[in-house]
């Protein structure tokens, strides 16, 4: 074969397998066009099957979302039912308390007997709501007499106001109490601290910092000068009985039990008793640092004072107050005076206790009292409040002398258990050997009261 004819027989193999590449290269981007086109077909059903779960889902998590919420306000209504069915009904509590004391108004109970330790009050406590009537009471039962602090019926107008009606606390200065010690402040010894009368009272609770209280009040608690009891001494707050001239001082000391048939009506005096009284309580709330909170308010009272027969004068009384409470201080202050409007007469007779004493027709009343709050874990011991109270009541009509109390002490509260340790300082004041119309010595008083609470 010539050198052309070889020429020429590859030129041809060349051309054919340019032929065959051609055709081959054709095939492939063919196959190539037809897989693009499958991977489009796919990837939109994905993006379909995608957009299909997605809506499932989402139908999932309203359903996940609706029975949740369905199980939440089951939750809920049941939560309110079981709140409705437990606050339903009354719960009765109360307290039993024994009493030592060591004081040197007695010889015998100082020197002799090394202090005396004696039953003190079995009380009963009622609260709770019947038919969504509001009902509270206590009973306190002592060695020497049964007597009724309160007994009301109450209804919650409104988110804001109640109303009580029955033997219910007059609203008058630092609530609930202008002490700490087991004693009170001097105020309560004149009827203007822890007082419960016969009446209505309107309440309206703190809200937009500010709390009202309003009532009026037809008679004490043992009905009036007319009330149908025995020994008008026998109540759990000091009221006025009566009324005295100066020449009929009376030293009725609860403690040592001097004079208890002091009957201001057997004596010579003129028995008297408060009448349609009416009473309101203003009182501002504010925060003024962290932690720090206070209260200041004015209190005022007016009524009249009835024989029996005929309107035999009138009284008022009306009081400054602040309660602060800094951390774990607390701070009372309270300044005011009381005035017995009668004719020709210096002193009152009033009774608590089953006994009797007298007090100036008019006088002016200061406290200042002090406390410090301590949590512990000492064993069952969670709580210790050391405090000083001091009350004076001075400017008096009848010019005897001052009466002042300073109360040093520590409560202690443990479980069930609450005690009182305090050392009483005091002078012409009841339970400390004298009486507020006395001019007596300054004595002092030992006193622990330890009360289990249930």
């Amino acid at each position: 074969m010539t050198k052309l004819s070889k020429l020429t027989l590859a030129l041809m193999l060349a051309g054919a397998s340019s032929n065959v590449f051609a055709a081959d290269l054709d095939t492939l981007q063919t196959q190539l066009k037809q897989l693009k086109q499958q991977m489009q077909m796919l990837e939109q059903q994905l993006a379909a099957e995608k957009t299909k779960q997605q809506k499932i889902n989402e139908q999932h998590e309203q359903q996940v979302a609706q029975i949740s919420k369905k199980a939440e306000q089951t939750t809920v209504v049941a939560a309110t039912k079981a709140e409705e069915k437990e606050s339903a009904g009354i719960t009765v509590g109360g307290a039993i308390r024994t009493n030592y004391s060591v004081t040197s108004y007695s010889e015998g109970n100082d020197e002799d007997r090394l202090g005396d330790f004696d039953f003190d009050i079995f009380r009963l406590n009622l609260s709770g709501e019947v038919g969504g009537v509001l009902l509270g009471g206590e009973i306190r039962f002592f060695d020497y007499m049964t007597v009724i602090k309160s007994a009301w019926a109450g209804y919650q107008l409104n988110d804001e106001w109640q109303v009580q009606a029955g033997i219910t606390k007059v609203p008058f200065g630092n609530d609930p109490y202008n002490s700490h010690n087991y004693f009170f402040s001097t105020n309560y010894y004149i009827g203007l601290e822890d007082d419960h009368d016969l009446g209505i009272m309107f309440k309206r609770k703190v809200s937009d910092n500010w709390q009202l209280d309003l009532g009026f009040f037809k008679n004490d608690e043992l009905g009036g000068v007319d009330g149908y009891v025995e020994d008008r001494s026998h109540r759990y707050s000091y009221d006025i009985v009566g009324s005295r001239s100066a020449g009929e001082r009376i030293d009725a000391d609860p403690a040592t039990k001097a004079d208890p048939t002091a009957d201001p009506s057997i004596i010579g005096g003129s028995p008297l008793g408060e009448y349609n009284t009416f009473t309101g309580r203003f009182a501002y709330h504010f925060e003024h640092g962290e932690g720090i909170t206070t209260e200041v308010g004015i209190s005022a009272l007016a009524g009249g004072l009835h024989d029996g027969t005929d309107r035999a004068g009138d009284y008022n009384a009306w009081a400054l107050h602040l309660n602060s409470h800094i951390n774990n201080w607390n701070i009372q202050l309270q300044h005011g005076e009381y005035n017995y409007n009668v004719d020709n007469i210096d002193r009152m007779a009033v009774g608590a206790y089953g006994f009797y004493d007298s007090i100036a027709a008019d006088a002016t009343t200061s406290t200042f009292n002090v406390a410090y709050s301590v949590p512990v874990q000492w064993g069952p011991v969670s709580n210790l409040q050391f405090y000083n109270d001091y009350g004076i009541i001075y400017n008096k009509s009848d010019n005897s002398a001052n009466t002042w109390m300073n109360v040093t002490g520590v409560s202690v509260a443990a479980g069930g258990l609450f005690t009182y340790i305090d050392y009483v300082h005091a002078r012409n004041q009841p339970f400390v050997g004298g009486s507020i119309a006395g001019n007596g010595e300054t004595e002092s008083r030992f006193n622990i009261n330890l009360g289990y609470y249930f």
